[in-house]
């Protein structure tokens, strides 16, 4: 049993205070033998999982998960603290360093007065720090860990803040057709169908950039759709007392058309 003090209510000092213990040499054996990278997936899931929870508007479950996603941070910071590197404090000391040099407007005597210029001073100020002296290198700096739609767009905002853009949506729905086109002649040929077929996916990217749609919650939107209609064709096979799966392909599509049309009859 460790030394430790029972509140009714606890604060950010006890979190760490608890976090040490479970690290210590009499805590957790789970804990205390975990890495960065171990946990790596656990600070993905748990940044998902407050995205859903924003997502749902569940107030409270959104209180829980940031607590999930916050021990998440106090876990790396320790791991690094026992290392010799960084602490807790490390973190917030640069954090609050950062939001200082990047708001110069609030910070210093620059004005700015619109949300945009606000991100354009951002990104320059970024730039200097990480010393990036191309766009290039900016481009290279978006976290590949990250979703690849959601990769693809942000690396095309910086292209078109450089100038290399469409200037509207049409000329991006006609790349996509081009993409299309040269998929097929991939697929036909059997080769490159893997390249031809990023390319695709990054036009459809650009394109939902130019009309103000985020392709990832688009994708999860039809992924969503999909789960619902399919749900919805296994109870209509099953009220003919039949099992989908074992329905042909054209009956399955019958019963698919049907459960679209529902759908969109509701909406």
């Amino acid at each position: 049993m460790v030394n430790f003090q029972y509140k009714e209510n606890y604060g950010l000092d006890d979190l760490l205070a608890i976090m040490a213990l479970l690290r210590s040499e009499n805590g957790c054996p789970w804990d205390k033998v975990q890495t960065h990278q171990s946990i790596r997936r656990d600070l993905l899931e748990e940044a998902y999982e407050t995205a859903d929870a924003i997502d749902t508007g569940d107030v409270e479950n959104l209180r829980e998960e940031l607590g999930d996603l916050l021990l998440q941070v106090v876990f790396h910071a320790r791991i690094e603290q026992e290392r010799g590197g960084f602490d807790f404090d490390g973190v917030c000391d640069g954090i609050c360093k950062k939001l200082i040099r990047r708001h110069p407007h609030v910070f210093g005597k620059l004005e700015l007065d619109t949300p945009e210029q606000v991100l354009t001073t951002w990104d320059e100020v970024k730039r200097q720090e990480k010393d990036q002296k191309s766009v290039s290198q900016s481009m290279d700096s978006v976290a590949k860990a990250l979703p690849a739609l959601w990769r693809a767009e942000k690396v095309q905002k910086k292209a078109r803040k450089a100038g290399f853009d469409w200037p509207d949506w049409h000329g991006a729905r006609d790349k996509l057709s081009e993409e299309l086109a040269e998929l097929d002649q991939a697929i036909a040929a059997g080769s490159r169908i893997e390249e031809e077929l990023g390319d695709l996916l990054a036009a459809a990217v650009n394109l939902a950039r130019l009309l103000d749609v985020d392709p990832e919650r688009a994708l999860n939107g039809s992924t969503d759709r999909f789960v619902r209609r399919y749900g919805r064709m296994e109870q209509l096979a099953g009220e003919r007392g039949q099992a989908l799966e074992r329905l042909p392909l054209d009956s399955q599509e019958e019963l698919w058309q049907q459960a679209k049309s529902e759908e969109q009859d509701r909406a």
